[in-house]
């Protein structure tokens, strides 16, 4: 971390928060005028270390009510690349993790319904050939779920 100051991880602080306030704004809350606050965003992208700016929809609101993981397992490790290739395709993936321990996999997976999930489990997880083996946990509810990344603030 010894690449970013103490503007930066304030300011990386910042727009995890809300990436939608004013350069003034931002600025304000690292203690640099908005054309630093500019200069330093900017080069936070081209460095890579902001990869986007997305809007965060509420998976109710659009029908996808169920969230679950989803454990995968093989033995032939050719069966990886077929796996991925029909996981990328998959919109109901959220998240894919390689994984350690008895399962190669470790999906986070957002459905509407435990009938959505069946199909999703048939038509692209078991429907890759040499998975031999899933293991599926339905999340009732969700005590914590943050997409922001601690940038070494102390706030």
């Amino acid at each position: 971390m010894s690449q970013f100051d103490e503007t930066d991880r304030r300011l990386l602080a910042a727009l995890q928060r809300d990436d939608r306030r004013s350069l003034a704004e931002l600025g304000t809350d690292v203690g640099a005028p908005a054309s630093t606050v500019n200069d330093r965003i900017r080069r936070l992208v081209r460095n890579g270390v902001v990869t986007g700016f997305h809007a965060r929809v509420s998976p109710e609101a659009v029908g996808l009510n169920l969230l679950a993981f989803v454990l995968v397992g093989w033995a032939d490790p050719k069966v990886e690349g077929a796996f991925l290739a029909r996981i990328q395709a998959s919109p109901a993936v959220l998240e894919c993790h390689h994984v350690t321990g008895t399962w190669n996999y470790l999906l986070k997976v957002r459905v509407g319904t435990t009938r959505d999930l069946e199909t999703f489990l048939s038509q692209v997880v078991k429907a890759t050939e040499g998975v031999q083996r899933t293991e599926t946990i339905i999340a009732l509810s969700s005590a914590k779920e943050t997409w922001e990344l601690d940038a070494g603030t102390d706030s």
